[in-house]
Parts: C-alpha cells; sequence; structure tokens
C-alpha cells in the first residue's frame, strides 16, 4: 500500500465531489432558461442523468470505457459489476489513488456529459424517452469515446491526441449528440422564449465554474503543479469568456447581458478543458477569448440562420467551443507546461494539431452518426416527445404531476 498518497487520494475525490456538483449547477443553470411550466422537467433530467448512469457506469461503462483494450476501439469486460476493482491502484490510469476512486471520478464525467444533452431536447422529449436514450447514449457513444481518447492503447491516445479533461467526450461529443437530437425530435411548438429566471440560471452557471475546478485540475489526479496550473488556466480561459461573451453583446446590442456574462464564462470553461494541464495561463486568456466569441455567433446567429432548435445551445456552447478547445491545445501545448504533453503548433510541431483535427472529426462523425441511429431505432418502439396537448400544458404538470410555481404561468 505504500504506492497510495493520502493527499493525492484526498484531493481527488474531493474533486469527484466538486464535479458531482455539476449536476445540481447544471439544473439550476438549464431551469432558470426555460418556461416556468417546464423547470421541474429539466431539473429532474439532470439527476436522472446522475441516478441512472451512476448504476449504468458501475455495471458496464467503466469496464467499456477503460477496460483492457480491445483494437483501440474499446474496453473489454474484465471488469464488469467493478470485478477485481478495489484499493489497489491501476498504473495506467492513476499509480497513488486506489483504481475504485478513479472509477468514481470518471463516472461523475459520465453523468454530466448525458445532462448536457438534456438542454437541447428540453421543453419537449418524452421523459420516459430521455431515460432510454441516455443509458444507451453513454453505453455506445460516451463509453467508446472515452476509451479512445483515455483508455490503454486507444486509437485516439495512440494517435497522439492530448486531451486533459475531456474535450472529446465530454464537450464535442455531448454538444454533437445534442444537436442531432435536437433536429430528429424536432422544433418546440414555440422555439424563441425568454428565459423564466434568470438569478437561477445565474446561480447554476457560479456552481458549474466552481465545480470545473474539480472536472479540470482534479484530471491531474494527483495534487501537484500540474493540477495547479490547470486550475489557474480554467479560471483564466472562464473570465476571458465572460469579457469577450459581454464584448459582443455590447459591440451589437449595445448592452451586456447577466445571463451573457456567465454563459460566455462557461464557454471559456468548455474552451479549456481540453488543454487545462498543457498550456499556459496566458494562452488561455487567447482560448477562452475565442472560445466565448465563438459561441456567441453560433447561439446569436448560426442557430437562427440554420433554423434548428438547439433549447438551451448544448451545440452552440459545448460543440463549437469544445471543437475549438481540440484545436486551440494542438496550436497553445507546451512540453514547458506539462512535460508528459507536446508542443503545439507554435512551437513548430504540425502533427499535433493534423492528429487533432483527425480525432475531433473522428469524434463528431462518429456521435452524429451513433445518436442518430440510437434515436431512430428508439422511435420505432416508443415516443420521443411529449403529445402537443403536454407541451402547451407543460411538461411539469403533464409528465411529472407537480409544479415549480403553484399558480403562477411565466
Amino acid at each position: 500500500m505504500d504506492m497510495l498518497n493520502g493527499a493525492d487520494m484526498g484531493f481527488v475525490i474531493f474533486s469527484a465531489a466538486l464535479v458531482m456538483l455539476m449536476v445540481p449547477g447544471l439544473a439550476l443553470f438549464y431551469g432558470g432558461m426555460v418556461k416556468s411550466k417546464n423547470v421541474l422537467s429539466i431539473t429532474i433530467h439532470s439527476y436522472a442523468a446522475l441516478v441512472v448512469i451512476s448504476i449504468q457506469w458501475i455495471i458496464l461503462g467503466y469496464t467499456i470505457a477503460f477496460g483492457p483494450d480491445i483494437k483501440g476501439i474499446i474496453g473489454g469486460l474484465d471488469w464488469i459489476f467493478l470485478n477485481n476493482i478495489g484499493i489497489l491502484p491501476n498504473a495506467d490510469y492513476a499509480s497513488t489513488i486506489p483504481q475504485l476512486e478513479f472509477v468514481v471520478f470518471q463516472l461523475m464525467f459520465a453523468a454530466i456529459t448525458a445532462a448536457v444533452i438534456s438542454g437541447s431536447v428540453a421543453e419537449r422529449m418524452n421523459f420516459p424517452a430521455f431515460l432510454v436514450l441516455i443509458v444507451l447514449w453513454s453505453t455506445l457513444v460516451y463509453d467508446p469515446i472515452a476509451h479512445w481518447v483515455w483508455g490503454t492503447n486507444g486509437w485516439l491516445k495512440n494517435l497522439g491526441v492530448l486531451d486533459f479533461a475531456g474535450g472529446h467526450p465530454v464537450e464535442i461529443n455531448s454538444g454533437v449528440s445534442g444537436l442531432v437530437a435536437a433536429i430528429f425530435v424536432g422544433k418546440r411548438k414555440k422555439a424563441r422564449t425568454e428565459p423564466h429566471h434568470i438569478p437561477m440560471a445565474i446561480l447554476g452557471g457560479g456552481l458549474l465554474w466552481f465545480g470545473w475546478f474539480g472536472f479540470n485540475a482534479g484530471s491531474a489526479l494527483a495534487m501537484n503543479y500540474t493540477a495547479v496550473n490547470a486550475f489557474v488556466t480554467t479560471n483564466t480561459s472562464a473570465a476571458a469568456g465572460a469579457v469577450a461573451w459581454v464584448a459582443c453583446e455590447w459591440i451589437l446590442h449595445k448592452k451586456p447581458t447577466a445571463l451573457g456574462t456567465i454563459s460566455g464564462a462557461i464557454a471559456g470553461l468548455v474552451a479549456i478543458t481540453q488543454g487545462a494541464g498543457f498550456v499556459s495561463p496566458m494562452s488561455a486568456i487567447f482560448i477562452g477569448l475565442i472560445g466565448g466569441a465563438l459561441s456567441f455567433f453560433a447561439i446569436a446567429m448560426l442557430k437562427r440562420k440554420l433554423g434548428y432548435d438547439d433549447a438551451l445551445d448544448a451545440f452552440g456552447c459545448h460543440g463549437v467551443a469544445g471543437i475549438w478547445g481540440s484545436i486551440a491545445t494542438a496550436i497553445f501545448s507546451s512540453k514547458a507546461i506539462n512535460s508528459a504533453g507536446a508542443d503545439g503548433l507554435i512551437y513548430g510541431n504540425f502533427s499535433l494539431l493534423k492528429a487533432h483535427l483527425i480525432s475531433t472529426l473522428a469524434t463528431g462523425l462518429y456521435a452524429a452518426v451513433m445518436t442518430f441511429l440510437i434515436l431512430k431505432a428508439m422511435s420505432f418502439v416508443m415516443n420521443l416527445r411529449a403529445t402537443s396537448e403536454e407541451e402547451t400544458r407543460g411538461l411539469d404538470v403533464s409528465l411529472h404531476g407537480e409544479e415549480a410555481y403553484s399558480g403562477v404561468n411565466m
């Protein structure tokens, strides 16, 4: 047991708890942006993701994502039901903490990723359909992509791709999958609506920002300099993303908004996720600025022009900023920051950018095709969306039998 390090164990378990806090944070962020008659519906989607994936991960998800490699594509079933997992570390992933602790840390990643997708289909997806979707999607989409990037001998890992905290399996994956789900399920009856409770959304965004420190810094899997650098770059990129978003609003609409400020911060957080442990704080400023601006234009202009109803902008934020984050990591990564990484394009290494362009395309394409196939198969056996009457009445009452604000319809 002398391999175990108490400081590392304490840091990672606390980081796992921070990532779990992102689930209620997301629930509040999404909840504030829907109509009052749908706030409980979107809230329970986030918590349902945590509940369902907590079981799926233990039974099957972890071994698919991190089990012994099968041809670089998927993990074997050696660790199904967490067989042979316990206090001993697995040096391939984290040599100073129990493997069971690594399991629970990664579980929280899988749960929050499934929850993100709910934003794309908010205010019209049937609750039973959402439950089936996240089980199938996590098993067939999230877990394999996680193995590609993080698993021992995963093909993207062997290609040289750097993904510190989930730019591929979490951000690009959820964003692209959310876009496909939004298009497949169809538009809401009234797609453009004002947020019913902006302070709630801002509080949720703040909790996401707080939890993201566990998400990114915790991905060092040890209390070391890499973790500290990831913490600093995470906060820096979030601040830069907020600056960029507000600047765009100010220039185009003459007024900076509170919701825009926190939305820009989240775009900056998404953008830095992949490179947090590989880039410098100064690089994080550029990553956040560009990530915030790209997400603003994707949400304010691209969505309107193309006409899809990505209700709470999973693609506009997680997809767009995540794709930029992958490219940015390949540009700004530095071995001076993390010797386990690689130098990026600004240091003369074009091969890393090439690997990241391949990985971004592969992740997006796989996520899009598999999400479409899952939804298509589901559509043959169940209703994917609420009825027109249920949508008009509100999903809180029609699907869950309760109201967030009794007698109020905002």
